[in-house]
């Protein structure tokens, strides 16, 4: 009887036995593993040394302190600086100017970078330095026109930009792990003090370029007019001489007509007269004329004709 109340005690506990055993394996999971993330990378210490480095996945470690884990983002990074963002720096020229840039990297070799400077802040503090250090120099090499153009020939930001990268790159790449993917150039101003003159200048060179730009145009104009000039030119003289050619041919044809009034000159005389009252006289027009004058004597054709009855003789 004592035996089979001990085996029911045992089976009335045993769903707290299971959930004890649950949570000490969950416990033990927590302790003797990690998870790593698709977005990071692990460096693995043992007792203070390098022992591994983990992508993403579930894995086995040793609990602290035998075993630490270091936890790096392995996604590009923008890095414009912590301290001297925005400082004045001189062009090849002289030329004072307001520079500040930024870097886009990604840390390709957490080791390395583990060994040589133990974390990400301390990292970005060496490629700060690194890029206040190249900043410098590189600007220093070109001339503030190469900076700051109307003309966009001339500038050359872009080739600054690449050698700022080729400056920066191999050095924290092989130093610390980092991998520098683009320099750029964030801010690019000019101090108060220079900005009015800088702006002048500008403006003259704006205005060098309107003049030019004004020049050629009436330069086209002129000779567009000339080509027109010529044109009309060569148009009339065509004209002319088809206007020539035309009065030629009506001349001739008009010899052959006037030979016919050979034949009758009273009657050519009379038409010529007719002819030339049609162009002084215009329609509706009153004139006080004599008409003792050719061609006005035809007006007295009526007494003209009577003379000439008179003149005949009485058959």
């Amino acid at each position: 009887m004592a035996q089979a109340n001990g085996s029911n005690m045992m089976f009335k506990h045993w769903p707290t036995l299971l959930l004890g055993l649950v949570v000490s394996l969950v416990f033990l999971l927590v302790i003797f593993t990690f998870q790593v993330k698709s977005t990071e990378t692990v460096v693995v210490t043992t007792f203070g040394k390098i022992s591994g480095v983990k992508d993403a996945g579930l894995h086995f470690c040793w609990p602290y302190p035998v075993q630490q884990i270091h936890r790096f983002d392995n996604r590009y990074h923008c890095f414009d600086g912590n301290t001297g963002k925005i400082e004045e720096t001189n062009t090849a020229d002289g030329q004072p100017v307001i520079v500040e840039i930024f870097v886009v990297y990604k840390v390709s070799d957490p080791q390395k970078l583990f060994r040589s400077l133990g974390g990400i802040p301390q990292a970005e503090d060496k490629l700060n330095s690194q890029m206040r250090t190249v900043k410098t120099g590189v600007f220093g090499k070109y001339k503030f026109d190469e900076l700051v153009s109307t003309d966009p020939a001339k500038m050359k930001l872009d080739e600054i930009e690449q050698e700022m990268k080729k400056s920066i790159a191999p050095t924290v790449l092989g130093q610390y792990g980092i991998e520098v993917e683009y320099v750029g150039i964030k801010t690019l101003g000019l101090p108060e003090k220079n900005t009015e003159n800088v702006f002048n200048r500008m403006k003259a060179e704006r205005n060098v370029v309107a003049e030019q730009y004004r020049a050629d145009g009436k330069r086209e104009a002129q000779t567009m007019k000339n080509q027109a000039d010529n044109t009309r030119k060569l148009k009339l003289a065509d004209a002319e001489a088809q206007a020539k050619q035309i009065k030629a041919e009506g001349d001739a044809k008009a010899a052959s007509y006037y030979s016919v009034f050979k034949e009758e000159p009273e009657l050519a005389i009379f038409l010529r007269k007719l002819e030339s009252m049609r162009k002084i006289l215009p329609s509706r027009t009153t004139l006080i004329l004599n008409t003792n004058y050719a061609p006005f004597d035809l007006l007295k054709l009526d007494q003209n004709l009577k003379s000439e009855e008179k003149k005949e003789p009485k058959k």
